[in-house]
């Protein structure tokens, strides 16, 4: 017969007693969404950029860093606004062609 407890629905997702905060994990969620936008944006040989693809990235990172940028240090908020901007100047620009 077994000691251990079973376990319980943190240790289920994986987080084995610690939650992460949720910060580093949105932050992370928008720098990979404003770098899928820039790849959707991206042209090559046969390929032309998918603006609907870009559209919807640079929007829900939009989204996640309004709700969440109080909370990020000003150098963390500094980083991901200038991304974001350049991701929307960048979609504007290939949007206008």
């Amino acid at each position: 017969m077994s000691s251990q407890a079973p376990p319980n629905d943190t240790e289920k997702a994986g987080f084995q007693g610690q939650i992460p905060d949720v910060e580093p994990l949105l932050t992370e969620v928008i720098a990979t969404l404003s770098l899928a936008a820039h790849a959707y944006l991206s042209e090559g040989d046969e390929k032309k950029a998918d603006l609907p693809s870009a559209e919807i990235a640079i929007d829900v990172a939009s989204a996640a860093f309004e709700r969440v940028k109080e909370r990020l240090r000003p150098q963390e908020r500094l980083a991901i606004t200038q991304m974001l901007t350049e991701s929307r100047m960048t979609f504007v620009r290939k949007r206008g062609l």
